[in-house]
């Protein structure tokens, strides 16, 4: 069995077709990049995963077992855009992120807020697009999940903070959980 198994997965937008016949075993220890052009479908196929969205037709499973709140514990997502709210502060998202997700690391979390030179009290709304960026993927790999699910990590973000998100990506790959990266911008992530 492996952590994560995708079979003859299809989803439709009505009448168009955004995925059509995935097939996909993966399992711990492996990073897997998702490259394509801008609506290949890859921000879909990793929302289907953490079930924010539903197949059309075909099956997810994680951990042999079907999409569940069991299954989404297990796995954190990078969403491509900031979803934080602009009121907020680096602290208080820390905060909500350790109130909602069990697993959060917030030790974790402080080491990569330092690591990037991010203050905590420094508000959202002040942050520029690559700062928010290193904000929201240090609130993804601070949880302590199986599946983790990074949706354009790159995009938009000038060449220095690039190399830093990557490294930040390779410093905190687990043996023990799977990645997944979305990107259009392949040599970045070779």
């Amino acid at each position: 069995m492996s952590l994560l198994e995708i079979e003859n997965l299809n989803k439709f937008y009505g009448k168009k077709q955004a995925l059509k016949d995935i097939n996909l075993k993966a399992d711990m220890g492996e990073i897997i990049g998702l490259y394509g052009p801008n609506g290949s479908g890859k921000t879909t196929l990793l929302k289907l995963i953490l079930g924010l969205l539903k197949p059309s037709y075909g099956n997810i499973k994680i951990n042999g077992e079907n999409i569940s709140m069991k299954s989404k514990e297990m796995v954190s997502f990078l969403p491509d855009k900031n979803i934080l709210p602009n009121w907020m502060k680096v602290k208080d998202a820390k905060d909500f992120y350790k109130d909602f997700f069990m697993g959060f690391n917030e030790d974790k979390f402080l080491d990569l807020l330092k690591f990037f030179r991010i203050e905590e009290n420094r508000k959202i709304k002040e942050l520029s697009r690559g700062e928010n960026e290193k904000v929201l993927l240090s609130l993804c790999l601070a949880r302590e999940a199986k599946i983790y699910l990074l949706d354009e990590p790159l995009s938009g973000i000038d060449p220095s903070t690039r190399d830093k998100i990557i490294k930040s990506i390779i410093r905190n790959y687990k043996e023990n959980s799977l990645m997944i990266i979305s990107t259009h911008l392949v040599r970045e992530i070779e």
